[in-house]
C-alpha cells in the first residue's frame, strides 16, 4: 500500500497547487478594482440574516427548486458533494492507514462505523446518479440546437457542462467500485446500511490490488475535478456561499445601490469630485462583488428564460450581460493586475484592450442591451445564485449617462423637465392639486406642517397628479381614504417627482436634487407615514430615500386598503360580476413583495371571478414600463406591454386589474391597439384594485 500512498500523495499536492494557483489569480482580480465595504459591513453586523441565507439558500436551495425537476436534481448532487466528503475523509485514511499497518481497514472516528452514514453515503451518491441523468434529459430537450432563443441555454458554455456531469459521474461509480473493493476484502467500516456497498461487495472479487487501483481512481477522478472546477462555470461550488453572503439584503431587489466611489457615496458638492469616475466606465472599476457576480454564474439560463426584454426579442440576455463581462474580464486579467503592480503597457494592443468601454458599439456590452433593461427584477428574483443584474446595469447606465451624455434621446426630455418642472412631463406644479377639485369633500393640502389629525401623508406622485388614468386611482383612494375615517394629507405643489425615473436612467445627480428636495420638504413638515398609490415612488421613499437621511413608515395603498377592508371600515357589498385577472406591477411585486394585499382585495369584492395569468407573483411579466423605459421608445422586437396583454386575454378577462399607474398606461395603451385591431371586446379595460373597491363600497352606500 505504499505506493498507492505515494502516488496518493503526489496526485494531491500536484492537484492542490494547481487549483490553487487559480484561486490566488481569481482573487489578485477581484481585488483589482475598487472596494464595496457596504457588503462585508452588512454581514458583519447581521450575522444572524447571513446565517439563515445561507441554510435557507445554501443549503435549503429554495430559489432552485422553485423550478422542481432541476431544482430537486441540483438539491441531491450538491448535498452529495457536503455527504461524500466522508468518503474522502475514509479514502485518505485508508490509504494512509494502508501504507502504515497495511491493512487499509480505516473509519472515521466515533461515527464511522455507524450503518446510517453508510447508508446516506450511498443512497446520495444513488441519487446524484439519477440527478445527473435528469440533468442530461434536461440539457438534451431544452438544446439551443432545437429551441433556439427559447432555450434558456442558449449562449451558455455548453461543453463545459456536459465535461463537468462526465467527471462527476466518474467520480460516482468510482466511489461505488472502491467501496464495493473495500467490502469484498472486509474492510468496508459499515457491516449494514451501505446497501450499495456491500452488494458490489457480494459480487466483485477479493483483491486487494482492485481495490488500492480503485482508492486512486476515485482520488484522482475527484482532483481533476477539482481543477476542472476553479477553471470553468463550476467554480461557483466555492463562490456561490460566498455571493449569497455578501449579497443585498433581503434580496438584491427593492432600492438601488448608492452610486460610490472607492467604497464611499458620492457627494456631488464635492469640489474635488471626479466626474469621470461616476458609475463603470470600463472592467477595471468592478468591484470585487461584481467580479463575485462573474465567478458565480453557472449558466443556468434561468434569468434569460424570464427577462421579458429577451422574451420579446430584444437583445438583453441578463446571462450574457454576465458572461460577456466575465470573459473580457479573463481576457485583460494578465494586464490588468500588471498595471495595478504599476507596470506601464506601451503595446497598442494591449492599451486597447485595457480601454474598451464596458458599453458601445465596439464595447463589450451593446448599447441596445443596456437599454433594453426595465429593471423588473426578474433575473435577480430567479439567480439561484444572487447574481445582481440590475446593480451591474445601473452602474454602466450611470456612466453612459452622466460621463459620456450617451441615452436615448427621448430621455433626455423627461431629464430636462424633472431639473425644470419636478416632473417628467414638464407639467406645472400647480396642475399636483387639480384633482382636488374634482371630489366632494375636502382634501387638506400641506403648507408648512402636517395638520395635527392627519395620520398619513399621501403621496400622490406625479402619474397621479397629473394623467388622467391615474388620477382616477388617486380619487379612488381618497375616497376610501375618507369612508374608513382615515386622516390625510397632500403635499400638492410641494410634491416634486420622488426621482425614480432619473435614477433608473441613471442620472443619479437628478435624483439626488429631487430626493434631497423631497426630504427636506417631509422633514420640515413632520412627516412619519406616507401612503403612495405608484409602486415606483413607494420603493423610492421606503428603499432608496433612507440612504439620504429621510426615514419614514411607507406603505403601498392596496397594503393599506386590504387593512382597512381586514378591520371593518371598508366593506364592499355591491356585486361586481367580472371575471379579473390582476397584473403584478414589478416595483410592488417582486422589489417588494407585496404579492398578497392586492388580491386579498379583490377577494372581498363580492361577485369577482379571478383568474391569474400564466406567469404572476414573482414570475410576473413585467409592462415594460421600468427602468425608465415609460419615456423611451421600443423600437426592438415585440412590445413587451403587448406581450403582457396577449397573455391577459388568454384568460378571456372582462377587466385587467392592477396596482401601478406605469402598468396602467402601458396595458391600457396596448389593450386599446388591440382594440383598434379587432382582438379584444370593446368593454375591456384596465382598472386599479382601488377603483374596484371604491366601486363596491361607495355603490353600497
Amino acid at each position: 500500500m505504499l505506493w498507492v500512498a505515494v502516488i496518493g500523495l503526489v496526485m494531491t499536492v500536484a492537484a492542490v497547487a494547481v487549483a490553487g494557483r487559480r484561486v490566488l489569480f481569481l482573487y489578485k482580480l477581484a481585488t483589482v478594482g475598487p472596494p464595496a465595504p457596504e457588503r462585508t459591513e452588512y454581514a458583519r453586523t447581521h450575522v444572524g440574516d447571513e446565517i439563515k441565507a445561507q441554510l435557507v439558500e445554501v443549503f435549503g436551495q429554495k430559489k432552485l427548486l422553485k423550478w422542481t425537476p432541476s431544482g430537486v436534481a441540483h438539491f441531491f448532487v450538491m448535498w452529495a458533494f457536503f455527504i461524500l466528503l466522508t468518503v474522502y475523509i475514509e479514502a485518505y485514511g485508508a490509504i494512509i492507514q494502508g501504507a502504515i499497518t497495511g491493512t487499509p481497514d480505516f473509519h472515521i472516528p466515533l461515527i464511522g462505523t455507524w450503518a446510517v452514514l453508510g447508508f446516506l453515503q450511498d443512497f446520495i451518491a444513488v441519487a446524484c446518479v439519477l440527478g445527473l441523468v435528469a440533468f442530461a434529459i434536461i440539457r438534451v430537450r431544452n438544446s439551443p440546437k432545437q429551441l433556439g432563443r427559447g432555450s434558456r441555454f442558449s449562449g451558455s458554455h455548453l461543453g463545459g457542462a456536459w465535461l463537468v456531469l462526465f467527471m462527476i459521474f466518474n467520480i460516482i461509480w468510482t466511489l461505488f467500485l472502491a467501496r464495493g473493493a473495500a467490502a469484498a476484502n472486509g474492510n468496508l467500516p459499515y457491516s449494514s446500511g451501505a446497501f450499495v456497498s456491500l452488494a458490489l461487495g457480494d459480487v466483485l472479487p477479493q483483491s486487494a490490488l482492485l481495490e488500492e487501483i480503485a482508492l486512486l481512481l476515485h482520488i484522482g477522478f475527484m482532483l481533476v475535478f477539482l481543477v476542472i472546477v476553479v477553471n470553468s462555470k463550476h467554480l461557483h461550488i466555492f463562490t456561490a456561499p460566498l455571493n449569497v453572503l455578501f449579497s443585498r439584503r433581503p434580496d438584491g431587489l427593492g432600492g438601488a445601490p448608492e452610486l460610490r466611489i472607492d467604497g464611499k457615496p458620492v457627494d456631488f458638492e464635492d469640489e474635488d469630485l471626479d466626474p469621470e469616475r461616476l458609475g463603470r466606465g470600463k472592467i477595471a472599476d468592478t468591484t470585487w462583488k461584481g467580479f463575485l457576480d462573474f465567478y458565480s454564474c453557472t449558466e443556468c439560463g434561468r434569468c434569460q428564460s424570464q427577462c421579458p426584454a429577451w422574451n420579446t426579442d430584444k437583445p438583453l440576455s441578463p446571462k450574457m450581460l454576465i458572461l460577456d463581462q466575465r470573459d473580457h474580464a479573463f481576457a485583460v486579467a494578465p494586464y490588468l493586475m500588471a498595471a495595478q503592480n504599476g507596470v506601464e503597457h506601451k503595446d497598442t494592443d494591449v492599451l486597447a484592450l485595457l480601454e474598451k468601454p464596458l458599453v458601445g458599439e465596439e464595447g463589450v456590452i451593446h448599447p441596445d442591451v443596456l437599454w433594453s433593461c426595465t429593471n423588473c427584477g426578474a433575473c435577480v428574483e430567479q439567480c439561484p445564485v444572487d447574481i445582481e443584474h440590475i446593480d451591474h446595469i445601473l452602474d454602466m447606465r450611470r456612466y453612459q449617462v452622466m460621463v459620456e451624455s450617451s441615452f436615448p434621446s427621448e430621455a433626455g426630455v423627461m431629464v430636462k423637465n424633472l431639473e425644470n418642472k419636478g416632473n417628467p412631463w414638464g407639467m406645472s406644479e400647480m396642475k399636483r392639486a387639480d384633482w382636488i377639485g374634482e371630489l366632494d369633500f375636502e382634501v387638506e393640502v400641506v403648507e408648512d406642517k402636517m395638520p395635527e389629525d392627519a395620520e398619513y401623508l399621501f403621496w400622490v406622485g406625479c402619474a397621479g397628479a397629473l394623467e388622467d388614468r391615474a388620477k382616477k386611482t388617486t380619487k379612488a383612494v381618497a375616497e376610501l381614504l375618507h369612508i374608513a375615517g382615515v386622516k390625510f394629507a397632500v403635499l400638492g405643489p410641494m410634491e416634486a417627482c420622488s426621482g425614480d425615473p432619473a435614477r433608473r436612467l441613471g442620472m443619479e445627480y437628478v435624483f439626488n436634487a429631487l430626493a434631497q428636495q423631497n426630504i427636506e420638504t417631509l422633514n420640515e413638515a413632520g412627516v412619519k407615514k406616507i401612503v403612495a398609490t405608484c409602486p415606483h415612488c413607494f420603493n423610492t421613499l421606503a428603499n432608496e430615500y433612507p440612504q439620504l437621511g429621510g426615514t419614514y413608515e411607507v406603505v403601498h395603498h392596496t397594503q393599506l386598503l386590504a387593512k382597512l377592508v381586514d378591520e371593518g371600515l371598508l366593506t364592499p357589498i355591491t356585486p361586481i360580476e367580472e371575471k379579473i385577472t390582476y397584473h403584478d406591477p414589478c416595483f410592488l411585486g417582486r422589489h417588494n413583495k407585496v404579492y398578497s394585499q392586492p388580491r386579498d382585495i379583490m377577494a372581498k369584492v363580492p361577485g369577482v371571478q379571478t383568474q391569474e395569468m400564466h406567469r404572476h407573483k414573482d414570475r410576473g411579466f413585467c409592462c415594460g414600463a421600468g427602468g425608465a423605459r415609460m419615456w423611451m421608445e421600443e423600437r426592438i422586437g415585440k412590445r413587451i406591454n403587448t406581450e403582457r396583454v396577449d397573455e391577459a386575454l388568454t384568460t378571456n378577462p372582462d377587466t385587467v386589474s392592477t396596482a401601478c399607474p406605469f402598468c396602467m398606461v402601458m396595458l391600457g395603451d396596448a389593450i386599446n391597439e388591440k382594440k383598434n385591431n379587432g382582438e379584444a371586446k370593446e368593454s375591456l379595460e384596465v382598472v386599479d384594485v382601488a377603483q374596484l373597491l371604491i366601486k363596491s363600497v361607495k355603490s353600497a352606500s
